[in-house]
């Protein structure tokens, strides 16, 4: 049996029994900042399990794409060495939401396995919590499983969390017996830690409430949650006793052994690419880029680990990229937006596979040098930081190399390193506080900004410093809660309304607006007359000039990102954004500059959009009839059931909750700004609309007029007429380079003759201020020249600072380094330099100490040739 057949086979079964199937969500969980990647079937459904979030239905079943690479879940470095630990991998799972319970969520497991699947009940063994009775008798008694092949195991193993506090029960897991042909006992017994025995499923009863004294209290509804990992199971059905043996990993190991023209398909690196290529390309198609912080960074480590077993296996060219399409043709299937990412994936693992091999080769020559040196010590941590911070090796790659080598790394070395730079890091760095804290009310906030700007509403609290007060008096700073608001909270890029909020005896400034909690909008300001009460009827108004500022470029945004997808392709996608009255922001996926030509495409086709001027409509539906219709989720963000859709005619289609003009043509006019880089494989654009647009425009204008001024040419005739002036102005600087070497050439014919011997060494020493460190370069070479065999140290001081340069002759350099002459005398003056055994230089800050530092030159050489 097949994987792609195991999967359709468990998500029938659970169909056929009433269960929702439900799609794989993305591997970043969606407002889930205290997990790195979707690790477990269950995380899509947090929320439900919570009580925070309802569904349609109350069971549900599927096959969730995981990631465990960071965190607290990081299997990372056992890749490749065990037969079962895995970066990415596929968990089956089914659900019950407050419906059925143990019972059921038993005999839907024994029947998949032993009616379903096949297998043979003596090859399977059974564990409980050991006070879970419950579990038991139904094992025991009901499903009559033999007690010899049956455990009870403590909390350890058997009882499942999902925090110090909150959802917690009892756990049954099934093992299966691969056959006493391999080593390791049953569950529960001292040498559990062998293969024979795998646990292929996990039954979770989420059964009680944990207090924080640790009180259990059972649930109203109590739930269920089981995980059966793909791979393992596919494992059993095989007959193979290694994951990396299963069909989705046979072509994909093959694949990489073609590449790296091996035949032998045991090889521990090529599970590892094989293992990687699933994480990296399925990270990379959720929407994850190579980068030095998060999730990013997680990715950048499991491609440059990938990458090195390449070179181990002796490629030396860009290879781990071409591996997708043999993944498509594995899991496309399964996956469609693995498809349609295809293009994107590829091109972002080359570009990262690129731009690491330019310092592997290099980084893996330092290191195969330090393990040489040692005899069986660990690798220094400062050698570790150093390839970490120098050629980017992540510290799990140096510690992969050194296991081959019997070595270990010292971490704690490798930290303290780290630990330095991040000081650096948090001392350059500011972080302001949260105003609102976590809010806590019984309460629900209406939006009627959609419609209106103007809101009779009621006044549901009043906080200062976050907390509940009674009133806000005149001059206070606070925070007002309303019943109903127009005013806008800021999300998804859109910055918060500003305006007033009236009352009979106040007036309350409204600065900003938020969100707290679920529905909770907090206007933040300040009293500008009287005070603002709780329970008080108030007038809610938006100030409308910025409201319809904001909404130009939020609609603007819209069509830039379809713009975008025409021009660059359907790779690109929403990275970040930030909509305000005065301009718009828009961070996306894409890997390399946009050209010029490509800009004017775009704004191109957004300004015809606007002259178009199509309709603006927004409809609330469905989550899957909107994907049907074609719409863009942003991704990361987080949206329920039914979800609003914003188009602009047929050119955009976007799920937003934010506030849009009425027509395209309300925009106006659309102008970008910049285009840069902000982080690899993202570019940042920047826009107006409008009346900014137009006095961007205007702005543009009156310089150019000011440029001709200048250059006395009209409009027409300006860009010749500057580059005539560029022109005039490197002929210039040619002759004033000329003219500088030859004076410098006539300077150095008078010092030769100020040069000293000192231990048979010919020293010259002078300062030469207001020369430029370029001059004194080529002042060094030509007295080089002039001297034959000597040393020599130029110092200037120009505009309150210090360049100092050395030179020494090729036949010298065997008794006097450059860099430590240069460094004798930086040292005095406030500062350090370096560079090659013939040439250094080096800067200060302190010229006060120069001409005693120089005067000390030739005593230092003397001392240091005897």
């Amino acid at each position: 049996m097949t994987s792609a057949e195991l999967r359709s086979l468990f998500l029938q079964f659970f169909k056929d029994r009433g269960h929702a199937v439900v799609d794989s969500s993305p591997l970043i969980p969606a407002n889930d900042p205290t997990l790195l990647f979707t690790n477990a079937g269950m995380v899509q459904f947090k929320d439900v399990f919570l009580g925070r979030e309802s569904r349609p239905y109350v069971r549900a079943a599927s096959s969730q794409r995981c990631v465990r690479a960071g965190g607290k879940h990081n299997d990372l470095e056992n890749v490749g060495y065990t037969a079962r630990h895995h970066t990415f991998f596929e968990m089956l799972g089914n659900f019950s939401f407050g419906d059925y319970f143990k019972r059921d969520a038993i005999l839907y497991a024994w029947d998949f396995l032993t009616k379903a699947l096949g297998l043979p009940p003596e090859r399977l063994w059974v564990t409980v919590y050991d006070q879970d009775k419950e579990a038991e008798e139904i094992w025991l008694k009901e499903i009559g499983v033999d007690p010899a092949r049956f455990s009870r195991i403590g909390t350890k193993d058997n009882f499942w969390s999902m925090g110090d506090t909150g959802p917690c029960g009892p756990c049954t897991e099934i093992f299966y017996d691969h056959g006493p042909h391999i080593p390791g006992g049953p569950p529960g017994s001292p040498d559990e830690d062998g293969d024979r025995y795998i646990e292929i499923w996990n039954l979770v009863f989420m059964q009680y409430d944990r207090a924080a004294d640790g009180t259990l209290t059972p649930l109203p509804k109590p739930s269920v949650d089981t995980g059966m990992g793909l791979e393992r199971i596919a494992a059993v059905m095989q007959g193979v006793h290694s994951n990396y043996e299963i069909d989705l990993f046979r072509t994909l190991v093959k694949a990489a052994a073609e590449l790296a023209r091996v035949t032998e398909l045991e090889h521990a690196s090529l599970r590892v690419i094989a293992d990687h290529i699933r994480s990296c390309a399925f990270l990379v198609a959720d929407g994850v880029v190579p980068s030095n912080e998060g999730r990013g960074y997680v990715l950048r480590r499991i491609i440059r680990r990938a990458i090195r077993h390449g070179y181990k296996l002796g490629i030396r060219d860009a290879f781990f990229y071409k591996l997708v399409a043999p993944l498509c043709a594995e899991m496309g299937a399964a996956y469609p937006e693995l498809l349609k990412a295809r293009e994107s994936v590829e091109r972002v693992l080359k570009k990262e596979e690129e731009r690491f091999a330019e310092t592997l080769e290099h980084g893996m020559r330092i290191l195969d040098e330090c393990i040489k040196g040692l005899a069986g010590t660990g690798i220094p941590g400062e050698t570790a930081f150093q390839l970490y911070d120098t050629f980017g090796f992540p510290v799990d790659l140096t510690a992969d190399v050194a296991r081959e080598h019997g070595l270990t790394v010292d971490m704690a070395g490798f930290e303290a390193a780290m630990d330095v730079q991040r000081q650096r890091a948090r001392a350059a760095s500011h972080f302001v506080a949260d105003y609102s804290g976590e809010v806590e009310l019984d309460a629900h906030c209406e939006f009627t900004g959609y419609t209106q700007l103007v809101e009779e509403s009621r006044v549901i609290a009043v906080l200062a410093g976050g907390q509940p007060v009674r009133c806000l008096q005149a001059g206070e700073d606070g925070a007002v809660i309303l019943d109903r608001t127009p005013f806008y909270a800021e999300s998804g890029g859109q910055v918060g309304d500003r305006g007033v909020i009236r009352t009979a005896s106040g007036l309350f400034q409204v600065s900003d607006t938020r969100k707290q909690g679920g529905d909770l909008v907090l206007h933040m300001g300040k009293v500008l007359e009287g005070i603002v009460e709780a329970d008080a009827p108030v007038r809610a108004e938006v100030e409308e000039s910025l409201r319809r500022a904001t909404a130009l470029n939020h609609s603007a945004t819209h069509l830039l990102h379809a713009a975008l997808r025409r021009v660059l392709g359907d790779h690109v996608a929403q990275k970040g954004s930030l909509v305000n009255p005065e301009r718009l922001r828009f961070d996306f996926s894409h890997f390399e500059p946009v050209s010029p030509q490509q800009l004017r495409e775009v704004e191109r086709l957004v300004n015809e959009q606007v002259r178009h001027n199509a309709e603006v409509s927004a409809e609330v539906m469905d989550k899957d009839a909107a994907m049907q219709l074609g719409a863009m989720a942003l991704f990361g963000e987080k949206y329920g059931d039914q979800v609003r859709v914003l188009r602009i005619g047929e050119f955009s289609t976007e799920l937003c909750g934010g506030t849009h003009v009425s027509r395209a043509g309300d925009i106006g006019f659309f102008k970008i700004v910049s285009e840069t880089g902000v982080a690899a494989g993202v570019r940042r654009i920047e826009a107006v609309t409008g009346e900014g647009a137009l006095a961007w425009v205007e702005s543009g204008e009156a310089l150019l007029a000011t440029i001709g001024e200048r250059v006395k040419s009209g409009r027409d005739g300006l860009d010749e007429k500057v580059q005539q002036v560029l022109e005039r102005s490197r002929q210039l600087e040619k002759e004033l380079e000329r003219l500088k070497s030859k004076m410098a050439s006539a300077a150095g014919s008078d010092l030769a003759g100020q040069a000293v011997e000192v231990a048979g060494l010919k020293l010259l020493v002078a300062r030469l201020d207001d020369a430029d460190p370029k001059g004194l370069r080529d002042l060094v070479d030509q007295l080089k020249n002039k001297l034959g065999s000597a040393a020599i140290l130029l110092a200037a001081v120009k505009d309150g600072k210090v360049s100092l340069i050395a030179g020494v002759t090729q036949d010298q350099t065997g008794r006097i380094k450059a860099g430590d002459l240069v460094n004798a005398v930086a040292t005095q003056v406030g500062g350090k330099g370096g560079g090659r055994p013939d040439l250094a230089q080096a800067g200060g800050t302190d010229p006060s100490g120069l001409d005693a530092a120089l005067s000390d030159v030739p005593g230092w050489v003397a001392q240091r040739l005897s």
